[in-house]
């Protein structure tokens, strides 16, 4: 965001705030921010400052942060993959008006100011969620940020959003992450399993890379709508292990015919 924001001319000057001294570095030497500060100096000095941290660091630290929002009008934002829990965390903040709750859908399996290239946003959907609870000003000032990054936005309410974001993206992960942990218990004894590994596989655990710091608190956090979309895999996953258990090809074409559906829909 901070390459793309400085290079399309929506932001002049971007200050980093990071409690890792590496990441201050890196930043810095690789002119991803121009100056690193601690937090409360690095919020006076800001019009907008985007949160972009684990969401549970997020609920932690956004009402501060409104806090010093107190007779301006900087515009806060986030970036977090669940949205109603730190929605609720602010729901009677006194400068509520000052924060647009958002998630941008697009990101990498990697983490850290080393992993940032350009155009990662380009052309994907950014939610908005609940903005009917932001002013006008602020919900403008984040529209044209992410409309700079050249997203489609989508208009949310922060449940609808969670439960959802289950469905399409932490799943997803959770898939990831379970595959990996299959092969690799089976790779103690079986030392030739790695070696069939091919795009398919790669491409299907391509997630398990992702940060455990990112992600145990999304799964806690959005709990509710995880354990419901865990239940449904389980059910599928079940479906075809009783088809394959009984040789019932029949039933496993139906299946396999009935997913193909959701490419015509992607």
């Amino acid at each position: 965001m901070a390459l793309d924001l400085k290079n399309r001319g929506f932001a002049d000057k971007v200050i980093g705030v990071d409690k890792d001294i590496n990441h201050q570095n890196i930043a810095l030497l690789s002119k991803l921010v121009e100056e690193v500060d601690e937090l409360e100096p690095a919020v006076k000095k800001s019009d907008l400052i985007i949160i972009a941290t684990p969401i549970d660091a997020t609920k932690e630290i956004l009402p501060g942060i409104l806090d010093m929002t107190k007779g301006t009008i900087k515009v806060v934002t986030d970036v977090g993959s669940t949205k109603a829990g730190i929605a609720e965390k602010v729901e009677d903040h006194p400068f509520r008006k000052n924060y647009v709750a958002s998630h941008p859908m697009a990101g990498t399996e990697f983490s850290g100011p080393l992993a940032a290239h350009s155009r990662l946003f380009d052309y994907k959907n950014a939610i908005i969620c609940d903005k009917e609870k932001s002013s006008d000003y602020a919900l403008s000032l984040v529209k044209q940020m992410y409309e700079t990054l050249n997203m489609k936005i989508i208009f949310m309410d922060s449940h609808e959003h969670d439960m959802s974001a289950a469905y399409v993206s932490h799943m997803s992960h959770i898939s990831s992450f379970v595959l990996s942990l299959a092969v690799l218990d089976k790779e103690k004894n079986e030392k030739n399993i790695l070696n069939l590994a091919s795009g398919g596989f790669a491409s299907t655990v391509r997630l398990a890379k992702s940060s455990a710091e990112m992600w145990v608190p999304v799964f806690i956090q959005n709990r509710k709508y995880v354990l419901e979309v865990l239940d449904a895999y389980m059910k599928e996953m079940q479906a075809f292990r009783d088809s394959i258990e009984k040789k019932d090809e029949e039933h496993l074409y139906e299946l396999i015919d009935k997913a193909n559906a959701i490419q015509k829909i992607l």
